[in-house]
């Protein structure tokens, strides 16, 4: 097992060592939401504004494009720092992270928790939970997805009644159109998210071009690196993209984004990356609202934001979504169960994972990039304690047709409807429900609804013998 982990890190090295940078353009949408990009469907794939991603590791003219000195990175479940920030530090941000915020933060005036922490907690924060969020829309008369009015996420909570959003229709407010399409959404794992934040765009492309693509065999694997853009860059700059990694459709490639759109769509609190506030269904929210939006106070001036990047914060006068960012990354990445991954089970089900093609899609090994290394449309540098790091996500972060699709679109096109980011493995054995949507509740069941693109790969698992597939089990359960 050893040699092949050697042979799978050496070939992802190399594949680092090698990376060429094509004329790649990226979309992003025609007009940008005022909700927030990631809670509204981007238009028709072909008629989309291009957008040119940023790049991060320049063709090697060179025989080491990257530093020789890689290291594994630190996992643990503790709640200690991976070194970005001292451990002081990183509690304060913790502590913000768990914070709940009320009615007199600007909570809502739609919402679906009052803190990071109700939806990231286990077993430590940052982590996964029980927590799902709801979405929906329907299809138009040419197939393409439309979101239900004022975006496809569906907030399962209020501060007051008379606002309260459900799956459409809504004959009381005069929304009678069904939304047929609608789907849940589990929670995701952010810890070790610095690192994932640190992978350059080159090494997810060369991963997505690597995969086979047999049509005699029927192994036809094509994961899709979808351009999102940057939205902390500054307003009159160009748009930069870059390549999306979090959430289930990859709608963020940066952790400062992905705070900011987490903090007006998941707790209603605009900041000064989304400064508009939500509806209700598309409905104006401001007459239920005892705290107004006011898009035009100030940042607190003793915490200004960058140069360069808006200096009016909303609800957010705090920049707690900084204080997020800075959580997530200075997270260790989740630790494996050393005692199980020691068994003869575990080891030869780590095998059998990688013999029957499982880690096609579940990449076990990425790279990260050198110290000072600019990413993020130039808006962060790859401080030292992210830098140079091995770390073992079992995820390509790229976007599949797996057969679950849940039919949303979010900031892909059209051409993503029926795709979701495979699922990182680290720290799934903490999961109890399983898929983008949480209704498989063992791995069994989870394996058996992998179909398109994973169905090869799914009839090797099932074809192996009762015993070899309860060692790839053990083995998902070491991780």
């Amino acid at each position: 097992m050893r040699s092949l982990k050697t042979s799978i890190i050496g070939a992802f090295v190399l594949l680092f060592l090698v990376a060429t940078v094509p004329n790649r353009v990226a979309v992003s949408q025609k007009t940008k939401p005022a909700t927030g990009q990631a809670n509204v469907a981007s238009t028709d794939d072909e008629e989309l504004v291009r957008c040119p991603i940023d790049v991060e590791v320049p063709p090697c003219d060179t025989p080491i494009c990257v530093d020789p000195a890689l290291e594994e990175a630190p996992t643990a479940f503790d709640d200690t720092t991976n070194g970005l920030v001292k451990q002081p530090q990183h509690d304060l941000d913790r502590e913000t992270f768990e914070e709940r915020d009320t009615i007199k933060d600007g909570l809502g005036p739609v919402y679906n928790a009052q803190a990071c922490a109700e939806c990231h907690q286990n077993p430590v924060s940052g982590s996964v939970s029980q927590i799902n969020e709801l979405r929906a829309g329907h299809q138009d008369v040419f197939g393409n997805f439309v979101d239900a009015p004022g975006g496809s996420l569906i907030n399962d909570r209020t501060i007051d009644p008379k606002i309260q959003e459900r799956v459409p229709p809504l004959f009381s407010a005069m929304i009678k159109e069904d939304e047929p399409v609608r789907t849940f959404r589990t929670s995701l794992n952010l810890l070790g998210d610095g690192f994932v934040e640190a992978v350059p765009n080159e090494f997810l492309l060369d991963i997505a071009a690597q995969q086979p693509h047999d049509a005699v065999s029927g192994f036809l694997v094509h994961g899709q690196a979808i351009p999102v853009p940057i939205e902390e860059l500054p307003p009159d700059s160009r748009r930069i993209c870059r390549i999306g990694r979090f959430g289930h459709k990859d709608q963020h490639a940066s952790l400062l984004s992905f705070s900011g759109d987490a903090y007006l769509n998941e707790m209603g609190i605009t900041n000064r990356l989304f400064l508009m506030e939500n509806s209700s269904l598309g409905r104006s929210t401001a007459a239920f609202d005892p705290i107004p939006n006011d898009s035009t106070l100030p940042c607190d001036p003793t915490t200004d934001p960058p140069p360069g990047q808006n200096t009016f914060c909303g609800e957010d006068p705090e920049r707690d979504i900084d204080a997020f960012t800075q959580f997530m990354r200075a997270t260790k990445a989740p630790a494996r169960d050393e005692d199980i991954a020691r068994t003869d089970e575990a080891v030869k089900g780590d095998e059998l994972f990688h013999a029957i093609g499982c880690a096609v899609c579940h990449v076990d090994t990425l790279v990260t990039a050198r110290e000072g290394v600019v990413i993020n449309g130039g808006t962060f540098k790859v401080p030292g304690a992210l830098a140079n790091k091995i770390i073992h996500p079992f995820g390509d972060f790229l976007l599949h047709d797996i057969g679950t699709g849940d039919g949303i679109v979010q900031n892909g096109g059209q051409k993503t409807r029926l795709k979701v980011r495979t699922a990182p493995l680290w720290g799934v054995r903490t999961h109890t429900r399983l898929m983008h949507d949480g209704l498989s509740l063992t791995f069994i069941e989870a394996i058996k609804r992998h179909d398109v693109e994973a169905k090869v790969v799914r009839d090797n698992f099932f074809n192996l013998d009762p015993d070899q597939q309860r060692y790839v089990i053990t083995f998902l359960e070491s991780l």
